[in-house]
């Protein structure tokens, strides 16, 4: 009998510790994102700027084309043997932001940030896919009817948990 408890407990643990434990390869979209083996050269860069662009093939596994992309240049397409191309940088770019830079191959692909050199533009956003912050804390937010309800069914549950584990050790006899 003591084996469903510690069976129900075992799976517990084993389902926390999988839901936080991080993936090796993040999924994104219909390929998986890696970060090592591609490259932006200079990773700042002054609207109407040059970069480079580099694929190391030995590090990344890709041997065929790839694919590089973003909303600051047009697509750009490094020859399957070949290990770099260049791209030239919008000037309508703007200054102090950040652009995403994915390099695709195959069913790979990798993630690379691209700065745009210069202070801020008055009046624009740095990061065009910037974060969306909390409130500002545990205190943001904070609703009095939300903290009761969590409070009585805590309460409930524990009470009900000790209430049903007394009960069942007095049927037994012991």
């Amino acid at each position: 009998m003591r084996a469903i408890p510690v069976a129900s407990a075992a799976l517990l643990g084993v389902g926390a510790l999988a839901s936080c434990a991080p993936g090796a390869v993040a999924g994104h979209g219909d390929h998986y994102v890696m970060s090592v083996g591609y490259d932006v050269v200079p990773s700042t860069v002054a609207p109407g700027g040059q970069v480079t662009l580099l694929v190391d093939r030995d590090t990344s596994g890709c041997r065929g084309r790839v694919v590089v992309s973003s909303d600051v240049f047009d697509a750009v397409t490094v020859a399957p043997r070949a290990s770099r191309a260049t791209a030239r940088v919008d000037r309508d770019a703007l200054p102090g932001a950040v652009y995403r830079v994915t390099f695709t191959c195959g069913s790979l692909g990798a993630v690379k940030d691209l700065t745009i050199a210069g202070g801020r533009a008055s009046g624009s956003t740095p990061f065009p896919r910037g974060v969306h912050a909390g409130g500002g804390g545990s205190s943001a937010g904070l609703d009095l009817g939300d903290v009761a309800l969590g409070t009585v069914l805590v309460a409930g549950s524990v009470g009900t948990a000790y209430r049903l584990s007394r009960r069942r050790t007095g049927e037994r006899g012991v």
